[in-house]
């Protein structure tokens, strides 16, 4: 009986734990780390108007720059679902009508489908990277 009670505690608590963590300082918060002068993510500048960090185009993967230059040139695209409306449905990006940004696919090799990895971008001229599927975006500087 007393075992079991301390199952019923200890098993929510870690399970508690474990999503803290991985919401926190799990996957998606070590990806943005990005190598060279910054050391930690925190040391990251933010862009002022979305408040999300800074990535240069450089510390992005070399299939980012692909992607982009399809984007300047308006394909064609790799995927049908390339510059489609982007709904922001996360809320991560500044809000906008919707319809005001558009997404693309940023090629992973070895991936049998179109990955994780997306440049969305604003009618505005403002571009973002995420990695993680929408979980977390970085605003790219001079795209």
């Amino acid at each position: 009986m007393l075992e079991r009670l301390a199952m019923l505690l200890i098993v929510p608590f870690v399970l508690l734990v474990g999503w803290w963590w991985w919401g926190n300082v799990g996957p998606a918060a070590m990806h943005e780390e990005v190598p060279g002068e910054y050391t930690s993510v925190q040391e990251l500048p933010r862009d002022p108007d979305s408040g999300l960090r800074l990535v240069s185009v450089n510390d992005l993967p070399p299939q980012a720059s692909e992607t982009l230059s399809l984007i300047k040139s308006d394909g064609p695209y790799p995927y049908p679902a390339d510059d489609g409306v982007f709904g922001n449905f996360e809320g991560f990006l500044p809000e906008h009508e919707r319809g005001y940004y558009r997404e693309y696919t940023v090629v992973t090799p070895g991936s049998d489908d179109r990955g994780a990895r997306r440049i969305v971008v604003g009618q505005g001229g403002e571009y973002y990277w995420t990695n993680d599927h929408y979980r977390t975006f970085q605003r790219i500087e001079d795209p």
